[in-house]
């Protein structure tokens, strides 16, 4: 995508003294000052620029517009006889003209910035600049017990700047380990409170995605580097992750206009840009993955997606995101060749080895304060994983030292590690007598998953 030729990154430039520095259309500017207004009632100026994230200076002339054009009015209440007493308030005309305008769109937020300026930003803080090595895994993995090779392959997918695919049996922790990508996130960024794109605004920050970063402190309120900037921006962000699973249809994926409430909605992965986006259960949602995959051809491919305007106008923004799709099923069940050759890497979460299962069931152990006991350890192997043929998923073992915690606060005794409690949590887990059947389903599903990636042997068994 070009952009144009900035010396630095439009986050960091100083704050528009000038209606015209800010980029935006003056009687777009106007429009939304209305609906401030209109919302808010009597307003003082510091209160409009502090709500508006402009200076006083690009106020100062709207307000002379509303008030030339018998729209606005000034009341002074107080008595320091200065300009800080003068409140402002639309008239009535002022009123319907604010709820005309509200009536196209309802936004009556901070200012937004141009779209030419988000999609700099965006190339600025590219996740694509990032650099992970062995270390960076280490230490962002130093507490989950996985195996090295996967580890490998997820921290050098995240160098290739392409999408990844991870795949295994359910329980497998493929879920856990996509989210824990995000620690490989370095460095702050920022985004602005909204976007507008051809006279419309489109609200961007979300609080509840775009969280501050940990590892730089805020600049405090007021200070004189936050009074030097671009107040349309928030800054010392940490790169966003967003998940999404069964619930994800290609409607979501689209810019939506909500005719109710009057405002946009940008899609997750719009949001997600500069971080990790991550499609969890692939193969589970509404509309059948080839659909969902031949929508991300284009943005994996190119960089750029293609959204549009509820007037129908389509327009460009950068994909800038580390696409992970995350299912139980292999890739080649799922897709073609075509959109296989845009996945960078395919990683399968195997099932644990003895080794690693017994470190996740210490974990546990000493999560729900039961002391570990070797011997009932060994029997849960033998005795149970193995007479049923039960593969040894990273899910287990946490979840039978919960049913393990339940028993014994029922019976109101100390809870321990013993056959006769391990007995009680595995036919409970696994329905008792079903135990065999759930393996036996699972082993199904693992020839089948296998079969499909050898054609010939499937037809010879077909």
């Amino acid at each position: 995508m070009s952009t144009p030729h900035l010396s630095e990154a439009p986050a960091e430039a100083r704050a528009p003294r000038t209606t015209d520095e800010t980029g935006l259309p003056f009687l777009f500017l106007v429009e939304l000052l209305c609906k401030v207004l209109f919302q808010r009632g009597q307003v003082r100026l510091p209160e409009l620029a502090s709500h508006l994230k402009l200076s006083v200076s690009v106020i100062t002339p709207l307000v002379t517009h509303l008030r030339n054009e018998k729209l606005c009015e000034v009341t002074r209440s107080g008595g320091s006889g200065t300009d800080a007493d003068l409140t402002y308030h639309l008239t009535d005309a002022g009123m319907q003209r604010a709820i005309a305008c509200l009536n196209r769109n309802a936004y009556a937020g901070p200012a937004p910035v141009t779209l030419a300026a988000y999609v700099a930003q965006v190339a600025t803080q590219s996740v694509r600049h990032l650099h992970v090595t062995r270390a960076d895994v280490q230490a962002a993995f130093h507490d989950v017990v996985a195996s090295t090779q996967v580890l490998d392959q997820m921290g050098a997918a995240m160098n290739s700047g392409r999408a990844i695919f991870i795949y295994g049996q359910a329980g497998s922790g493929k879920t856990f380990l996509a989210e824990r990508l995000c620690d490989l996130l370095h460095g702050a960024i920022a985004l602005p409170y909204a976007i507008m794109i051809d006279g419309e605004v489109v609200p961007f920050y979300d609080p509840v995605q775009h969280r501050p970063a940990t590892d730089t402190p805020p600049a405090e309120e007021g200070s004189d580097l936050l009074r030097t900037l671009d107040a349309r921006w928030v800054r010392g962000l940490q790169r966003p992750t967003a998940l999404t699973g069964g619930e994800l249809t290609l409607e979501m994926l689209d810019l939506r206009f909500d005719a109710n409430t009057r405002l946009y909605q940008a899609p997750p992965h719009l949001k997600a840009n500069n971080g990790i986006f991550i499609i969890d259960d692939l193969g589970r949602q509404r509309c059948s993955p080839l659909e969902l995959m031949n929508r991300w051809i284009v943005p994996m491919d190119r960089g750029v997606d293609y959204l549009s305007l509820h007037t129908g106008l389509v327009f460009q923004v950068p994909f800038d995101v580390v696409v992970v799709f995350s299912s139980n099923f292999l890739p080649e069940r799922l897709s073609d060749g075509a959109f296989l050759r845009r996945l960078g890497y395919k990683i399968e979460v195997p099932p644990q080895s003895p080794a690693e299962y017994e470190l996740l069931f210490r974990q546990a152990c000493a999560q729900y304060g039961i002391a570990f006991d070797a011997a009932a350890f060994d029997y849960l192997l033998s005795g149970l994983h193995a007479k049923d043929e039960t593969p040894l998923l990273a899910c287990y073992p946490r979840d039978l030292i919960r049913q393990v915690r339940d028993l014994a606060r029922y019976e109101s005794t100390p809870p321990a590690l013993n056959q006769r409690s391990l007995d009680w949590a595995w036919h409970n887990y696994f329905a008792g007598a079903g135990a065999r059947r759930v393996a036996a389903e699972q082993q199904k599903k693992e020839r089948e998953r296998r079969e499909q990636t050898n054609p010939l042997n499937a037809g010879r068994l077909g």
